[in-house]
């Protein structure tokens, strides 16, 4: 049984941001951060002071995180990036919108006596003597402050306040773990009141201390409770009275805060078998929970079911057949042939989340190569008459004026040649297509044609196939190739024009040229014999595809099955610390890394040999290293074991934040499982004879900072959880409780069937009736389970004062 927290984020907008550049515009970007821990970067979006990102993230996340907050930032190129203003979304914010916080916020001035991270060990008592008693206090330990030095460290001290008096600890020079173990007496009167305030700073020769954080506490309690010690959450300062701030601009957010209890597999189980047989009867079947699970499903939640279904039917190997039952269900009730598909219903929304888990990889190698070349180009291309623009063009000072027509065929040239080398790779693909993804397109094209036969309707199977592969998946991609991960960063209005153009190309042939489509926007004719042509290209492509048996189908996921899956790959730089000499940047080597679910191995280029570095059976933690090891904020470590049993530490550097989250998120995901986990490591490296992080002179000292082994991000090639899953399907069942009730009882009426069974002993025979037992029984499992919701942290009679 497990607790889990995630954060579905949007990032839409903002809006009259100030301009911060000499220009009168602004470059910016938003940094997202859990806890002051830094895990999304949104692509900047250049000279503007109203972007837009429209990027979405799913995070996993520990239940006891505290806060999210957004930070806008400026771009430069030259010097540190501006902060603009940020957004803080606490967790009881979060919690207090069940449907998630959505809409627009204002940004506020970023003030460093409230940006403050880390927590502080201390341990407190009240110690009784024969004339008075005294406050005791011993500072131990702090982890993960704030960074306030140009070295990638702080110098931190603690001033402990009580009463009037005040005492300080050393100063733990370049460390953001410091050790400190120094104890320090107050005395304490009966029935006082005063509070006492632990503070942390950071030292400084020249200028002022910096301020890290405090915790205050009240001494009352501390008299009933004697003693306390823990790990306390540094708080920002707060006592300064805020000056009116100025128009920062707006952030526009949708962000969701999910918990989740997840039981045992085994509770799971007569809900997964359940669905999985309804699935495997198809439409002959008596119960069909599947049309009333479609028909209860509101607009706005059925991409959610439809992604969490279909996920759970793809680790029972029914993904198929799940398509297939969809399928027929909207066949069943369309009657016009130009409406099929076309509507956001279960079958359209399964379909669009199948091909992003079963067929990123392929969307990949298919279009990857033909968006690189749009972006390397740049080239200006419009086809329509209303909006172009006419610009000299020449060389050595020779101009010649371009006129409109040079412009409109220069574009027309330039798109026929993208969109010809789109659709030959796309007629080369049929084998790289997977076999899953094959067969679920022969059952559509199946369907369709058994639905509707006859001459008229020649093209509409094929019409049915690219309704998915090209308008919801390849025409979106193109479009938008940073939320397809295709690239990191947007393109600027001129590629994303060229994009657009393409896109609608892509449709074009995708419609088979249907003169509806030609009708919308005459201006795309230049490009119609190279659609004509296209459309060929395609319905060829398609039959190739679907032209799939089922034991080729069987032996091509067999022979998948021997290998070990793909998770993660790019390229790294690698550097393994053999415990001699400094460690500088320069000393890391570029390589192509790769991750499967057995091991991460890494060769010089994506086509050489590859070497295993890591079994995957070994890894017990992955971290990120504090800045100042290496001179960059991008470097991970893996924790690992050799085969004699040895600790051993790879460090890998990568190129951005995204990127180092990816792999961190992918590492930890495909380790989750593994014995022997680590509960805390050190962020820093043995240099010399002491560690960076905390100066502690012994190689083999428990970590100074906790590990973050559940901290993920959602990829689309994430391994499968399928208790997760069936708890979302749950937990949406269980939202349309009462409306399945009521529709068994309408369905006993005209039956003359009994009532629903209230004991487990009870079996009923018809699925509804089972289904509604499958909830009750699990709403018991989750009522006699220990997690509570909100999870909290570990409970003291001592709480510091907020």
């Amino acid at each position: 049984m497990a607790k889990r927290s995630s954060l579905s984020i949007r990032i839409v907008e903002g809006k009259n941001l100030p301009a911060k550049d000499i220009t009168g515009s602004s470059d910016p970007y938003c940094i997202v951060k859990v806890d002051n821990e830094p895990i999304i970067r949104t692509a900047t979006v250049w000279k503007t002071l109203c972007p837009f990102w429209g990027e979405e993230y799913q995070v996993y996340l520990s239940p006891t995180f505290h806060a999210v907050a957004f930070y806008v930032m400026d771009e430069d190129a030259l010097s540190r990036d501006d902060v603009i203003g940020k957004v803080c979304l606490t967790r009881d914010t979060l919690a207090a919108h069940p449907k998630g916080f959505s809409g627009w916020a204002h940004l506020t001035e970023v003030d460093p006596d409230e940006e403050v991270q880390g927590e502080i060990h201390l341990r407190l008592e009240v110690v009784r003597g024969p004339r008075a008693c005294r406050l005791r206090c011993s500072v131990l330990e702090a982890r993960d402050l704030a960074p306030k030095d140009r070295n990638g460290a702080s110098d931190p001290f603690v001033r402990v306040r009580y009463n009037g008096r005040m005492q300080e600890t050393s100063v733990v020079k370049k460390s953001c773990y410091p050790r400190w173990n120094e104890t320090f007496e107050f005395e304490l009167e009966e029935g006082a009141t005063e509070a006492l305030c632990v503070e942390v700073w950071d030292w400084d020769l020249v200028s002022r201390n910096d301020f890290l954080g405090k915790v205050v506490f009240n001494v009352q309690r501390l008299w009933v409770a004697q003693q306390e010690e823990g790990w306390f959450r540094l708080q920002p300062d707060q006592s300064k009275s805020r000056r009116e701030e100025d128009n920062l601009g707006s952030l526009q957010l949708e962000v969701r805060l999910r918990d989740e209890t997840v039981l045992p597999s085994g509770c799971y189980q007569p809900l997964v078998q359940l669905l999985c047989h309804e699935v495997k009867l198809g439409i002959q079947g008596p119960g069909q929970l599947i049309p009333l699970i479609e028909e209860m499903t509101s607009t706005e939640c059925r991409q959610d079911v439809a992604t969490s279904l279909l996920k759970l039917f793809l680790g029972q190997g029914l993904a198929k057949d799940f398509l297939d039952l969809l399928f027929q269900l909207e066949l069943g009730r369309t009657s016009e042939a130009n409406t099929l598909f076309r509507s956001n219903s279960l079958a359209s929304k399964s379909m669009e989340s199948f091909l992003k888990v079963a067929g990123m990889h392929y969307l990949h190698g298919v279009l990857g190569p033909i968006v690189n070349r749009v972006f390397e180009e740049k080239k200006y291309v419009e086809l329509d008459p209303s909006k172009v623009e006419v610009k000299d063009v020449g060389c050595s000072g020779l101009h010649r004026p371009q006129t409109e027509a040079d412009v409109l065929e220069q574009s027309a040239q330039t798109l026929r040649a993208h969109l010809g080398a789109l659709l030959s790779a796309l007629s080369r693909s049929v084998r790289a297509c997977p076999a899953v993804v094959r067969a679920t397109f022969r059952q559509l094209f199946r369907r369709v044609r058994e639905r509707f036969p006859g001459a008229q309707h020649e093209n509409l199977p094929f019409i049915a196939v690219t309704s998915f592969l090209c308008l919801r998946f390849f025409s979106p991609a193109i479009m938008a190739p940073k939320l397809f991960h295709l690239r990191e960063r947007h393109a600027d209005a001129r590629t994303s024009r060229t994009l657009l153009l393409l896109a609608k190309a892509v449709q074009n042939v995708g419609n088979m040229d249907m003169q509806a489509s030609r009708a919308k926007e005459a201006w795309m004719e230049p490009l119609q014999p190279t659609v004509r042509q296209g459309v060929a290209q395609l319905k060829d492509f398609i039959t190739k595809l679907v032209d799939i048996e089922e034991k080729e189908e069987l032996d091509l996921q067999r022979a998948l099955g021997l290998q070990a899956p793909l998770v993660k790959e790019g390229p790294l730089f690698i550097h393994r610390t053999k415990g001699k000499g400094p460690l500088t940047s320069s000393s890391f080597k570029k390589l192509h890394f790769s991750l499967t679910t057995e091991a991460l191995s890494f060769a010089k280029t994506p086509s050489s040999k590859k070497s295993t570095l890591i079994k995957l059976a070994n890894v017990r933690a992955a971290e990120k290293v504090e800045e100042k090891s290496f001179g960059s904020s991008h470097v991970l470590q893996v924790i690992y074991t050799d085969d004699a049993g040895r600790p051993q530490t790879a460090y890998l550097q990568c190129k951005c934040v995204n990127e180092l989250n990816q792999w961190l998120s992918a590492l930890r995901k495909v380790s989750i499982n593994n014995p022997g986990l680590l509960g805390s490591y050190h962020p820093g490296v043995f240099r010399g004879d002491k560690w960076s992080c905390c100066h502690q002179k012994d190689r083999t000292d428990l970590g100074c900072d906790k590990t973050r082994s559940r901290v993920t991000l959602q990829e689309w090639n994430d391994p499968l959880d399928h208790d997760l899953e069936a708890q979302l399907i749950y937990q949406h069942l269980l939202g349309m409780e009462a409306a399945l009730r009521e529709k068994h009882r309408e369905l006993s009426a005209g039956t003359g069937a009994g009532s629903v069974p209230t004991g487990p002993c009870e079996a009923p025979e018809d699925p509804l009736a089972q289904l509604l037992q499958v909830l009750q029984n699990l709403r018991e499992a989750h009522r006699s389970s220990p997690a509570g919701s909100p999870p909290a942290e570990p409970s003291r009679r001592l709480q510091p004062q907020t």
